[in-house]
């Protein structure tokens, strides 16, 4: 149905999948289900791409990873695996220290998870940034601030957030609730591990252990980067929809907005599912109080992934949130 000569059309001219015969240099693309005329341009990450005779024609620019903590327990790694693990115990999102002997580390990146609300599902509570080189002898948690190389580093706040930007290319940005970002740059790229994944643009080997074993369950992949061998493992995963029913409808309710018209210009860019699911989630989790809080961080993360896309929404009114 793409741009095809044929019988369709007249000689030289194509059809363009939308019922018309065009010029070659006239033919459309297409992207997430939505057409885009010749010349029309998009960013996919931090390169643009121009359509180009029915074909994208994209720039090679390297984009920094961004990795994703928030809610209770979900995760959008550096390559785009989403998936939710409810651990409660000090882990390690992300560090360049992956078990090759060669390699020293220069920083690594922990979270600490505790349960929130009634359910047994966890937030991260605290997050920890070692910065440093470690001296291969030791293991990476014992990193301290200030050891071999120096790491300069400095924060600031941006509106909401509060942003820690080092100088062997990590950065933090916290919303100073429950969501947390990581942005590494492209140098890291296939060199980093933990529950943010590898960083290796293929998001199908992201559940690699801490002994190097590729898993498909994420609470095995979970398990494996716990900090304190006291922790006990996560055996199952939470649903606390199930296991508080009489708040489903109202958590189902509130969080169409981001299947909602509200958010259309982004669907095609930014698949709403996970984010909604996510929603869900933990509106029927957080049952504690700070409820709406719940439900706002998870539209709110649903809304930064379409600004990433360039699909600016505006979503937050007087009533909601």
């Amino acid at each position: 149905t793409e741009c095809v000569s044929g019988c369709v059309c007249p000689k030289g001219l194509f059809d363009d999948g939308r019922g018309g015969c065009v010029e070659q240099n006239d033919c459309p693309c297409i992207h997430n289900n939505e057409w885009y005329s010749s010349g029309e341009k998009i960013k996919v990450d931090c390169n643009t791409c121009t359509c180009q005779k029915g074909v994208w024609k994209c720039t090679d620019n390297v984009c920094y990873g961004t990795c994703m903590i928030y809610g209770s327990g979900h995760y959008n790694t550096f390559d785009g695996k989403f998936y939710d693990f409810d651990g409660s115990c000090e882990y390690v999102a992300t560090q360049d220290f992956c078990g090759d002997k060669n390699s020293s580390g220069s920083f690594s990146i922990i979270t600490e998870n505790v349960p929130c609300g009634t359910t047994g599902v966890t937030c991260s509570k605290a997050i920890k940034m070692f910065l440093g080189v470690s001296d291969g002898s030791q293991y990476i948690s014992e990193i301290q601030r200030d050891v071999g190389d120096d790491v300069q580093y400095w924060n600031r706040t941006v509106g909401l957030y509060l942003v820690i930007e080092a100088s062997n290319g990590v950065m933090l940005i916290w919303d100073k609730k429950t969501t947390v970002f990581i942005k590494l740059s492209p140098d890291y790229k296939g060199k980093v591990c933990g529950l943010c994944g590898n960083f290796d643009d293929k998001a199908n080997n992201d559940f690699t252990t801490r002994s190097g074993l590729q898993e498909s369950n994420p609470l095995d992949f979970g398990n494996s980067w716990k900090q304190s061998p006291m922790c006990p493992d996560v055996t199952e995963e939470i649903k606390p929809c199930d296991l508080k029913p009489h708040r489903k409808s109202w958590a189902e309710k509130e969080c169409s907005i981001i299947q909602s018209e509200v958010f259309k210009i982004c669907h095609s860019k930014v698949n709403p599912h996970p984010f909604y699911e996510a929603c869900v989630h933990d509106a029927c989790s957080c049952d504690s109080g700070g409820d709406c809080e719940c439900f706002c961080s998870a539209v709110a993360a649903y809304a930064q992934e379409c600004i990433k896309a360039e699909a600016c929404v505006f979503w937050r009114t007087p009533d909601i949130c």
